[in-house]
């Protein structure tokens, strides 16, 4: 009866934090971020995170996700009879700063997809657009024709070039901001190619298929990369989970044996130091099978 009171005291307690602490904790976030978010110039407005979320609701929404993670294993060490406080505060804190993280992490996957989905289809724009300039169309109105069969982040963003250059801005001006939405080396060389192209002049079609060709290498090479480097991205997704599988067998298998190393402080300071050792190893090889191209 005691350990459900106080379970749900827990539950109640986080309830609580995520519903009237959050709020105030973002609040306060973005007050000292002021400078950064708030009072912006209007092209910072224009960045990925806006395309998702906001500064506000991102913080938010990480401070919920925080005491979500605090309580959550609070509740579960407790239901475990594991009352050590510095066990119970240590490895909730932990929890709750891993927890914060996830919310960003969410964000940066959703962006990361989005510049993945705009580059698959660079090559169809450079091809489409030497097309359009080989049948006689101006470059805006080729970039307005090749937009509407896009799709996805590329529809969205030509739109965007397209809006301002209506209301007065120069369309190289407009391609600038393009590249700072969407960075990548293969839209700065494009972006790159048509300002040179437009200032000196010359076939602005025939340096488009030279970029077209110089994309799909760069894009074969990078899938080749990938798949050469498949076996090291997997190995360390599996060295990094063994011990945690070990761990999960051998508690089924000998409870009594494994629990001493979730009872004691000696058994927690291995457990931290394992994490420690994997976590670095993690990174390490990572960083070894991560090839910037």
């Amino acid at each position: 009866m005691a350990e459900i009171l106080v379970l749900a005291l827990v539950f109640a307690a986080v309830t609580w934090g995520v519903w009237v602490v959050t709020p105030l904790l973002a609040q306060i976030g973005l007050e000292r971020s002021t400078g950064r978010y708030v009072k912006s110039d209007g092209r910072q407005q224009l960045a990925p995170l806006y395309r998702f979320t906001t500064p506000e609701r991102l913080s938010q929404a990480c401070w919920s996700a925080a005491l979500l993670g605090f309580g959550a294993l609070s509740a579960i060490l407790i239901a475990a009879d594991i009352m050590n406080a510095y066990i119970l505060g240590g490895c909730s804190l932990l929890a709750a700063v891993f927890f914060f993280q996830i919310p960003k992490w969410w964000l940066n996957k959703r962006i990361k997809k989005r510049q993945w989905l705009f580059e698959a289809r660079l090559t169809d724009l450079t091809l489409g657009l030497a097309n359009g300039l080989r049948a006689g169309a101006a470059l805006p109105q080729s970039l307005e024709l090749v937009s509407r069969d896009m799709g996805g982040p590329m529809t969205e963003e030509l739109a965007l070039v397209l809006h301002e250059y209506r209301l007065g801005m120069d369309l190289p001006e407009s391609l600038g901001r393009l590249c700072e939405r969407m960075p990548g080396e293969d839209l700065s060389l494009l972006v790159t190619a048509i300002k040179l192209t437009m200032q000196s002049g010359g076939s602005l079609a025939e340096v488009l298929d030279r970029i077209t060709d110089t994309i799909r290498e760069r894009v074969n090479f990078h899938d080749r990369l990938m798949t050469m480097t498949a076996q090291g991205r997997f190995e360390a997704i599996a060295m990094a989970s063994a011990p945690v599988l070990a761990f999960l067998i051998l508690l089924l298998l000998d409870r009594g044996l494994m629990l001493p190393l979730v009872e004691t402080r000696i058994g927690w300071c291995a457990i931290g130091a394992v994490a420690i050792l994997e976590t670095v190893g993690f990174l390490i090889i990572n960083r070894i099978v991560t090839i910037d191209v």
